[in-house]
């Protein structure tokens, strides 16, 4: 099958191409694939096929990853390929170095990878493993769009500077939210990461931010 005929299937799955790489054939992680391409969300373009989902109306916790597992693990078994999640483990297979190996992305000052074009709006989902060895575009080697920002807002924007060079403060930020004071990260989306003006055209929606939020809070709980 050609990448093309996958990237139109992950398309209609709901999730966009993140790029893939070919592993090397000691990779442990890797599990002895050939290919491996990961999918994942862009700005607000993927997240209308999660709330469509019965997943995301039943109440029960865990929706996004439980919406992954299904529409992913489906369409590796008609690609006949083996999916993989980043929030299986452990052992927790490497997503954020992989993702590096197959897509321009970089550690920001807030710690999530950046994207040129995507700047901080964009997660990974998943992932399909291939025995076959793909055939696949050269990767994009835009540089980081970090070391052409001189001002760095996003390392002030924080209200409880939560972010500084020692690392994130998950309690000083899961504090914040819970107070009334943090309703303006919890309803629209962590400050510090609405400061980046890298592909600010693709912030969150709300709604999406809201569910982001909310899922990081209950799982710190």
């Amino acid at each position: 099958m050609t990448l093309a005929k996958i990237c139109a299937a992950i398309s209609a799955a709901g999730f966009a191409f993140r790029g893939g790489f070919h592993p090397a054939a000691d990779e442990a992680e890797a599990g002895g694939a050939g290919t491996i391409l990961l999918l994942g969300f862009v700005g607000r373009k993927n997240w209308p096929a999660f709330r469509a989902s019965p997943e995301a109306a039943d109440g029960r916790p865990d929706a996004l990853d439980r919406w992954s597992r299904r529409v992913i693990g489906r369409l590796a078994e008609g690609l006949g390929a083996r999916a993989l999640f980043p929030f299986d483990g452990p052992p927790w297979p490497p997503f954020l170095k992989w993702a590096q190996r197959a897509e321009p992305v970089y550690p920001s000052p807030v710690g999530t990878l950046i994207h040129p074009d995507w700047g901080l709006w964009h997660a990974w989902r998943g992932a399909l493993s291939f025995r076959e060895c793909l055939a696949l575009p050269e990767r994009d080697r835009a540089p980081r769009p970090c070391d052409r920002c001189v001002q760095k807002p996003c390392l002030s924007a924080c209200p409880v500077k939560a972010f500084s060079s020692l690392g994130f403060d998950v309690k000083a930020c899961v504090t914040h939210i819970d107070a009334p004071n943090g309703a303006d990260c919890l309803n629209e989306g962590c400050r510090a990461r609405r400061a980046c003006p890298v592909g600010a055209e693709h912030r969150h929606d709300p709604d999406e931010a809201r569910f982001h939020m909310q899922a990081f809070r209950n799982a710190q709980r």
